[in-house]
């Protein structure tokens, strides 16, 4: 079968081609591809190329297919899988198999190191690795960006289940977040601070305080029209939001907002600000979990850390940059129920032959998630732009995100299907 897809052969080369894909064998699995979350993942892996610990050094003569955040169709099913999969069934992909003996190692995953695999592309075949490590995930939304967005919003809870407490006297660690603890998302109001906001509310070990910090009003009353104060105290959580380049809203405040301004016990950073990171440090309180969870590009990037207060307060640190496949599992489970919205994390769409100006120009584009759909010819649009763009696509489109608080919604992806041009 053919299909067209953005390939990786090697730093910034980045080529939309038309190929053949090869017959699938009894292990494996032909799928279509509907919707592709493009991740900054993708823009550090097709900046650098080989250099990447993902991509094997071949590429240049086997290119890779990009994009790691996918949902689609399944089309053909493989001898092996047919007791589980048919034709028709909708998916997503855990793309962190962890595979020994995939083509590049342990480190082997769709979207970096296959080449008949990855969200960028109409068709691909599933392999092997990931049906054997489970990584073929059943997916029942109404929507197929719900889908793409499983992975980023699995990183999301991800961040919640690895941080850790401990209790003095024991060396056992408790996982998780602090049930009805006080926890700050510091920079939480891009794409991923919004699901972590989402996530917090609606989750079944929530904090009961939630403050929500940034340094621009505009974004925070966003986010605060979309997650509101009312929302969230039904949910039982307390939620503030906080500009912090106000004047007077400085350490000693947010720690106020705390019960007895003790601090808080769950602190997550969403951007690799160092001054960000640093003021974290200091509202943690006694046994507080620092969740360093923006990934910065700069791989000599520092900050300071209080080692006082690791000693007899007993404030620790962690990194996160993805969830497991129980983490993506969950992220789906609670997207079929209505629990998770994650519409509120796209501010971009556009089709197939938008991804390579995107995927190499993501840190330049303002806004929270590009979402590709993989079938249609649409260049990347804002959806706060649609309005000024004439054509009935256009207008159909602005008018449903208009309907739906400025959101995607699975009525707007619906209608951009059967009226976009085909690619």
């Amino acid at each position: 079968m053919k299909t067209k897809a953005v390939r990786l052969y090697g730093e910034k080369d980045l080529r939309l081609e038309e190929f053949e894909l090869p017959a699938i064998g009894e292990n494996e699995i032909l799928a279509k591809i509907v919707s592709d979350s493009i991740c900054m993942s993708s823009y550090k892996a097709s900046s650098q190329g080989t250099k990447h610990k993902r991509i094997p050094n071949d590429v240049a003569e086997n290119p890779i297919i990009i994009g790691h955040e996918f949902c689609g169709e399944i089309v053909e099913v493989g001898g092996k899988w047919t007791g589980q999969f048919k034709a028709g069934d909708k998916f997503s992909i855990q793309p962190a198999i962890n595979y020994a003996d995939g083509p590049v190692g342990i480190l082997s995953a769709p979207g970096y190191s296959y080449q008949n695999i990855g969200g960028d592309s109409q068709y691909v075949v599933i392999p092997a690795e990931v049906m054997e490590q489970d990584c073929l995930l059943p997916f029942s939304g109404e929507a197929y960006y719900h889908g793409s967005l499983a992975e980023p919003v699995s990183c999301i809870i991800g961040g919640f289940h690895a941080n850790y407490h401990t209790t003095p006297g024991s060396y056992v660690h408790k996982m998780g977040i602090v049930e009805g603890g006080a926890m700050a998302l510091l920079a939480g109001v891009g794409p991923m601070g919004l699901g972590a906001i989402d996530y917090a509310i609606h989750c079944d070990r929530k904090p009961s305080v939630l403050v929500v910090t940034d340094i621009d009003n505009a974004r925070l009353e966003r986010a605060a029209s979309i997650y509101t104060i009312e929302e969230a105290k039904a949910n039982g959580v307390e939620l503030i939001y906080v500009n912090t380049a106000e004047e007077g809203k400085d350490v000693d405040y947010l720690k106020s907002l705390t019960p007895n301004n003790g601090g808080f016990d769950d602190v997550f950073v969403y951007a690799p600000v160092a001054p960000v990171l640093e003021q974290a440090d200091k509202i943690l309180g006694f046994d507080g979990c620092l969740n360093f969870f923006a990934g910065p590009t700069n791989p000599e990037f520092s900050a300071s850390f209080n080692f006082y207060n690791v000693h007899y307060a007993a404030t620790h640190v962690v990194g996160t940059s993805g969830g497991n496949t129980a983490d993506m599992v969950e992220s789906l489970k609670m997207m079929e129920s209505g629990k998770l919205n994650p519409s509120t994390m796209i501010t971009h769409v556009g089709g197939l032959d938008a991804v390579i100006e995107t995927t190499l120009n993501l840190p330049n584009i303002p806004g929270g998630k590009k979402l590709i759909y993989n079938n249609i010819s649409m260049p990347l649009v804002a959806l706060d732009d649609l309005k000024g763009i004439e054509g009935k696509l256009y207008q159909g489109l602005a008018g449903l995100v208009e309907k739906h608080n400025g959101l995607w919604s699975p009525e707007a992806e619906e209608y951009l299907l059967a009226n976009a041009p085909s690619i």
